[in-house]
């Protein structure tokens, strides 16, 4: 069987290790799979003194084509270093030669979430593969499929607010499920509980605020705005949601691109440590100084 040495990126929650750890267990059968299989994630020790001693010395051990059962398997064994963007330079460049070396015996999958972290000589030694995050009818699918085998009650829009939410994250969208029925077993899953349990803010309140930034004054949206605040809800998330809002708006290309750019400003400054009052304050003034255009 010619696999060769993988790479494996993309958004968490999207199937990346269960794809491997799938593969390994097809080709290998539950007996084998523990001797040929050795799996490194972030929380393992990683440096560049376990790659040349633990990857080493697993990669130099020979494997036989045939398992237990008869069934033929591959004569090599895998490594799989989890969130390999995680690992430093130096245990990165360790693993280039230990690649080349042991290529007749092993192959190594890498996984990560941003390529652009893994070193250019060891991009260039795998096959790449891009998990993108998963659609919104696959997840849903899942999802329902986890509720009747799990006898939950459950709305349509329930199901849907949590697909929404998860943002093609399907662990993300499991634990969301998880939590809601824990808590509310007896009433079923509705949009109303995961909104609460996802800490997201509720689509009305987005909606009154974009209402006050397009005929309000600029003393109602001050209150608005510190009201918000005070409520608890994070302003990343005040500012994902007005960005998403703000696109679907019945404004000009032009005003989206103004307040948009606003936007990316706010992320920055927030993600600085900005006061998040002034920071939405300043963005919300200038979506109602575009939208006062427009009229």
């Amino acid at each position: 069987m010619k696999l060769p040495n993988l790479l494996f990126y993309g958004p968490p929650g999207t199937g990346k290790t269960s794809t491997i750890l799938a593969a390994a267990r097809e080709l290998y059968g539950p007996e084998l799979y523990r001797q040929r299989v050795l799996e490194l994630n972030a929380s393992d020790e990683r440096g560049i003194q376990v790659v040349r001693e633990k990857v080493k010395n697993f990669a130099q051990l020979t494997a036989a084509g045939t398992r237990p059962d008869g069934k033929p398997c591959p004569p090599f064994k895998i490594i799989i270093l989890d969130e390999a963007d995680s690992m430093t330079g130096a245990a990165q460049a360790a693993l280039r030669r230990t690649m080349e070396k042991e290529s007749r015996t092993t192959r190594f999958c890498l996984i990560c979430n941003y390529v652009s972290r893994i070193i250019e000589p060891l991009t260039s030694r795998c096959s790449k593969f891009r998990f993108k995050p998963l659609a919104n009818d696959i997840q849903q699918e899942r999802l329902l499929e986890i509720c009747g085998k799990e006898n939950l009650k459950y709305s349509k829009e329930g199901i849907e607010a949590l697909v929404r939410v998860s943002e093609g994250d399907l662990r993300k969208a499991i634990t969301y499920l998880q939590s809601a029925a824990r808590l509310n077993s007896e009433r079923g899953i509705t949009e109303q509980i995961i909104i609460e349990i996802a800490g997201v803010v509720p689509p009305k309140v987005i909606e009154t605020l974009l209402q006050i930034c397009y005929k309000g004054t600029f003393e109602k949206l001050e209150m608005a705005v510190k009201d918000l605040i005070d409520q608890g809800y994070a302003a990343t998330n005040v500012l994902n949601q007005l960005h998403d809002a703000v696109i679907d708006e019945k404004l000009s290309d032009k005003q989206k691109s103004v307040i948009t750019e606003k936007m990316a400003e706010v992320d920055k400054c927030l993600a600085d440590g900005a006061d998040e009052y002034l920071q939405l304050l300043s963005l919300c003034s200038v979506i109602m100084q575009q939208a006062t255009q427009n009229t």
